[in-house]
């Protein structure tokens, strides 16, 4: 009996084929500088992650983070 080629199998076959006639994914360098308007961007993104928690620290010294209740 012959069984059956996994999902995985398949997929990766088929990404293979695609693979010769695109070529590998290109990659950009990781070293440049942020623009300006990433680096807003980057800004307000911290911002609004900074208004969702909220930091409680213990009397031993040690801290986590919590969920800020709506208001």
């Amino acid at each position: 009996m012959v069984e059956k080629e996994s999902f995985v199998s398949r997929f990766m076959r088929a990404t293979g084929k695609v693979r010769l006639i695109f070529g590998p994914a290109q990659q950009g360098s990781l070293d440049h500088p942020m623009t300006e308007e990433n680096k807003a961007l980057l800004k307000s993104q911290q911002e609004q992650e900074k208004a969702m928690w909220e930091t409680v620290t213990r009397a031993d010294g040690s801290s986590y983070i919590v969920s800020r209740k709506p208001e």
